[in-house]
């Protein structure tokens, strides 16, 4: 790499359905000279001594042999994603090439819609929308969409405190909780 070069990094493509987005891509631009898997197959002994590192987005490019072996200067291929099953880190670690990821990225959202589908479920709420959209009528009786008891803590106590995501969960259902008992207070 010459003085004032970006390090080189071997992306599937820009943009497309399986390719690195848009606006990620601009910002990796800023670090780094992007070459796409086409440029470095048409182009092989001149980009393989270039290229450092590989960006996985989505799983790919895919990491094989073939691969690390026509990279000679690869150091680090950096996954965008939380696990990295999809690799072989034996094989990767072999050629001397470190692989990161980013293992709590999507925990808070995961706590999220962990949140969200418990309440939709314990209060039937895709059943009610379905009576909703397709009225009373349809049905022969009215079921009753409401729970038994007043509150879900019986219901997901068993569960919480067991990582991460349910942490969050466990973080976001006290923060309801007290919202709830604070407004009944007053």
């Amino acid at each position: 790499m010459a003085e004032g070069e970006l390090p080189a990094v071997l992306i599937l493509d820009i943009g497309g359905t399986h390719g690195v987005l848009e606006d990620l891509a601009a910002l990796l631009k800023k670090h780094f000279h992007l070459i796409t898997m086409k440029e470095f197959l048409e182009n092989k002994e001149e980009m393989r001594k270039k290229i450092q590192s590989v960006f996985l987005f989505e799983c790919r490019p895919t990491i094989d042999r073939e691969l690390l072996e026509s990279l000679p200067n690869l150091k680090v291929i950096a996954n965008s994603g939380v696990g990295v099953d999809h690799l072989d880190l034996k094989m990767i670690s072999s050629f001397g090439v470190k692989v990161t990821n980013t293992p709590h990225a999507v925990a808070d959202p995961t706590a999220d819609i962990g949140m969200a589908l418990m309440l939709a479920s314990a209060r039937r709420l895709v059943e009610g929308s379905v009576l909703n959209f397709l009225g009373p009528s349809y049905f022969f009786g009215t079921p009753c969409f409401c729970c038994e008891r007043d509150d879900l803590s019986e219901s997901i106590f068993g569960m919480l405190l067991q990582g991460k995501i349910f942490r969050g969960i466990y973080f976001s259902y006290v923060l309801l909780l007290f919202r709830a008992t604070v407004t009944r207070v007053r």
